[in-house]
């Protein structure tokens, strides 16, 4: 049916947003239209003015209507603001925030109420859509939009475009040439994303190009890559050639070689049988190639190769042809970058590796202690040598100084490092836990005691098993764990079936275990067990160098634990930390960092929010109450006791069992005592 003999009887809206027009609206009888914001209405007006629900226009006894929904900003009718309900005059314009829309009813009166030029387009093309939406309006009664449908389409397949099918030539008959050239070039781009090898990549290329063209010989040359530039075709790298009549295929003669890698030109020539430059000749020198092309292949706008394609038969390349194998040769470009590039990183990485390796090697240990200072050097000295024996190792230092990680050195660095490394604590358990976290205990042993469970001893069969607090542990299972580290087997509690396990055993304390010995609280046979290979761990205040280095490590986990933006710590900042006594060590200069990671307000770190404590360092291995180590000053018993109290904690690391021992107090006393002072971690 043909524009004119369309029928345009019936009413639109023609709507207008701003300054062109945007739709066309039909308005059927019985259907009210509902104009605002909300996504519910039958027009979406997306204006902050614009209520939710502003207007509707319904029909009513033969005429057209328009009403304000109680909007915020109110509905204008030729400049008028609408009160109750107004009919609606053909060119009449409902104004709502910054969108017109004229009420019509015909298509072809669709122009600017101030006497601008009608909107011819919108129209035409309305017209075209409202033939099928009053066909489609009287067969359901349907409201519709006089715009094209919105369409949803769902595939879990590849994309056809890189996918071979039975069907290809047909749906390639439909395509225009540079449509097609452009759907190959994309298949072939996606196969060589997925090559790795640059032989594979000429591969794939020239098989491509062989069968796009339709040549029948050809060629993918490289530039030696310790070489920047050469257009001897004889010292070119041959990484493919294909060739389907003999003799076999020819290189490229040095005119074309010159020409791509020099000039950076893509040539085509034909009719080249008198032509010596370009030709290809046989062994009685007669000239037998019709047509030829060659290509740079451009890496970083340098010419690294070429592509050679050649024809003997009737076959004659054409514009076409070398317009495809010019983009072929640019996409084996970019394959070989990546290629290149993913060497060089393993390469990289392979560097990397072996200096790592080599300065371990040197260093003599696998550590993640981080320092440089001498005292840690020799740290990591004691554990190189440590490590290769299979000696029981005991750690010594203040608390908080990772003695723990020095363990897990020695752990790494020995022939156990396959085996597990355990860890635990001997401080924080009782007698009764303790004897059964490390030999474990059957089922029913115990109130408590629902199945079987094996021991850490156990559990650290073939590896590794550090006790920390070793000072900490209780006659009797100094008595039991001494007679596992001779050799002997053990049951797990209230077991009778023995065990043998294959353990190391690295001890750590921060106590003066030969004070505990000349005072009978640990046994002398046992400490001199342990006390094969000793490790001392200097505290942080004797190697200051390190401070800056582990605050440092410490910002950057933290930052990436909060995502907080922080690019370091201020002049003032670095200062404090370095003259700073830490009588907390490693431990407290790691809490100290996380706390200025949580109250930093900028960028940088300032002094004001590095906030540490009043306590005074220790001597190393006999920890002395702050109060004597401080000038001695007037106080009252109860702050002489609040204090003493308060370094006791801090030297145990708030570990209050261990506090209230040493105290010589009950646990429940000590926290009254802590409450009663207002003591704080």
């Amino acid at each position: 049916m043909g524009k004119d003999s369309i029928s345009t009887d019936g009413a639109y809206l023609v709507i207008r947003d701003g300054q062109k027009w945007s739709d066309v609206f039909r308005l059927v009888p019985g259907r009210t239209v509902t104009i605002g914001r909300a996504d519910t209405n039958k027009i979406v007006i997306r204006e902050d003015k614009a209520s939710r629900l502003h207007a509707e226009i319904f029909f009513t006894d033969e005429k057209w209507m328009v009403r304000d929904l109680g909007s915020r900003n109110g509905t204008l009718v030729g400049g008028e603001t609408l009160q109750g309900d107004r009919r609606l005059e053909p060119g009449d314009v409902v104004h709502i925030a910054s969108t017109e829309l004229r009420f019509v009813d015909n298509l072809t009166n669709a122009y600017d109420a101030k006497g601008r030029s009608r909107n011819a387009a919108i129209a035409n093309e309305a017209l075209d859509e409202t033939a099928q939406v009053e066909q489609d309006s009287k067969t359901d009664g349907g409201n519709y939009q006089v715009s094209e449908p919105q369409t949803i389409t769902h595939r879990r397949q590849r994309p056809k475009i890189l996918t071979e099918s039975s069907d290809e030539e047909l749906d390639e008959a439909d395509l225009p040439p540079a449509g097609l050239a452009a759907k190959k070039i994309c298949r072939l781009a996606f196969e060589l994303a997925n090559v790795r090898s640059l032989k594979k990549i000429a591969d794939v290329a020239l098989e491509r190009l062989i069968k796009e063209t339709g040549t029948d010989s050809g060629a993918v040359l490289l530039v030696p890559r310790n070489r920047r530039t050469t257009a001897d075709p004889r010292r070119l790298e041959v990484l493919a050639t294909y060739s389907k009549i003999r003799p076999e295929y020819q290189r490229v003669s040095k005119f074309l070689a010159e020409t791509a890698l020099r000039n950076g030109e893509a040539v085509l020539a034909r009719d080249v049988q008198n032509d010596s430059a370009l030709g290809l000749r046989d062994a009685e020198g007669k000239i037998y190639a019709t047509s030829v092309i060659c290509a740079p292949i451009r890496l970083a706008k340098r010419s690294i190769g070429l592509v050679h394609l050649y024809s003997t038969t009737e076959k004659v390349l054409d514009p076409d042809d070398l317009e495809f194998t010019l983009a072929v040769a640019e996409t084996i470009g970019v394959a070989l970058k990546t290629t290149y590039r993913e060497q060089k990183l393993v390469d990289d990485l392979s560097k990397t590796k072996n200096q790592i390796s080599l300065l371990r090697d040197q260093l003599g240990v696998d550590s993640e202690i981080i320092g440089n200072s001498p005292a840690m050097f020799r740290v990591h000295q004691q554990i190189s040598k440590a490590a290769p024996s299979r000696a029981t190792v005991l750690v010594r230092g203040e608390s908080g100084v990772g003695k723990e990680l020095v363990a897990r050195s020695v752990h790494l660095n020995s022939d156990r490092k396959s085996g597990p490394f355990i860890c635990i604590n001997c401080a924080a358990l009782s007698e009764t836990l303790l004897e059964s976290e490390l030999f474990g205990h059957e089922k029913g042993a115990f109130t408590g005691a629902t199945e079987r469970k094996a021991g850490k001893y156990e559990a650290a069969d073939k590896g590794t098993l550090m006790l920390d607090e070793i000072g900490e542990m209780s006659p009797s299972i100094q008595a039991k764990f001494l007679r596992v580290l001779e050799g002997h087997p053990f049951e797990r509690v209230g077991g009778t079936r023995e065990i043998r396990v294959n353990v190391r055993v690295i001890a750590a304390t921060n106590r003066d275990l030969e004070e505990s010995v000349r005072q009978g609280t640990f046994r002398k046979d046992l400490f001199f067990r342990l006390h094969v290979v000793q490790i001392d761990v200097p505290p942080l205040r004797e190697r200051p160098e390190d401070v800056l280095d582990l605050a440092e490590y410490f910002l950057e986990k933290f930052k990436m634990e909060t995502g907080r933006r922080i690019d370091g710590f201020s002049r003032q900042a670095i200062e404090q930390l370095k003259k700073y006594s830490w009588p907390g060590n490693v431990r407290e200069l790691k809490n100290v960092v996380e706390r200025a990671v949580v109250l930093a307000s900028g960028s940088t770190i300032e002094l004001d929010e590095v906030i540490l404590t009043k306590l005074p360092a220790t001597e190393q291995h006999a920890p002395t109450p702050a109060f004597e180590a401080a000038p001695f000053q007037l106080a009252s018993l109860e702050e002489v006791e609040a204090r003493h109290i308060e370094a006791t904690l801090a030297t145990t690391g708030w570990n209050k069992s261990q506090a209230a021992k040493a105290l010589g107090i009950e646990r429940s006393t000590l926290d009254r005592k802590i409450k009663k002072f207002g003591l704080t971690r």
